[in-house]
């Protein structure tokens, strides 16, 4: 690269500090919470969370008439929203935004993570026909190496998807690090970037196994 090169901004990275967020993420935190309590939780925590996704959604003016008057108001614009899931863990999230996105349209990539290699591993993928004309809310819960959620965008790249930002509860600074270096103009937020990923590919202090906790599972 010469030295005029010009280097692409990092996407924005939203941490979300709210005092009710960070609340419930600790709650959330604990060993002792119970499946069926990190269920709840994670609903909660994951309407907050659509707030701040669906920011940058366009609006249009319409006019309406009201009990008293005739007046302007503002609708969303075009063909809307797609939730994409990375299952099996983003189900946990998705519940929740669709409490409050109740229209949108629902997209699920399964991808596991190779217990040797660490890299990402395609098992199923099914996505609205129209994804490429949406804004898309990818969610996981854990942004541990990055690589699951590259590779989930790069799929949904590749069907056409131009508008897209990645949402989760947790990240670790390599899986930022390594998704803002892939897809540079993918925002990301997040409750919390955590301090490390641990030899296992494990976020520290993290909250354990998001999808074990979820489902009960081991």
């Amino acid at each position: 690269m010469s030295e005029n090169a010009i280097t692409p901004p990092s996407p924005p990275v939203v941490v979300l500090d709210h005092p009710l967020v960070q609340h419930k993420l600790t709650r959330l935190r604990q060993a002792s919470t119970s499946t069926a309590g990190f269920r709840r939780l994670t609903r909660e925590i994951s309407l907050l969370m659509a707030y701040e996704a669906t920011r940058e959604l366009p609006l249009e003016t319409v006019e309406i008439e009201t009990p008293l008057e005739h007046m302007e108001g503002r609708l969303l614009s075009g063909k809307k929203l797609c939730l994409v899931s990375i299952l099996r863990a983003g189900n946990g999230i998705l519940d929740g935004m669709l409490d409050l996105l109740p229209a949108a349209r629902v997209g699920h990539i399964g991808l596991f993570r190779d217990p040797e290699s660490l890299e990402p591993v395609e098992y199923y993928m099914k996505l609205p026909e129209d994804i490429d004309a949406r804004f898309c809310i990818v969610v996981d819960p854990m942004l541990a190496t990055g690589h699951s959620a590259s590779a989930a965008i790069d799929r949904l790249k590749a069907a056409g998807v131009r508008q897209l930002v990645f949402v989760c509860l947790l990240a670790a600074p390599e899986g930022v690090a390594f998704l803002s270096a892939a897809h540079p103009d993918v925002k990301i937020v997040t409750c919390a970037i955590d301090r490390e990923l641990d030899d296992h590919g494990y976020i520290r202090p993290g909250l354990g196994d998001a999808g074990d906790r979820l489902f009960g599972t081991r």
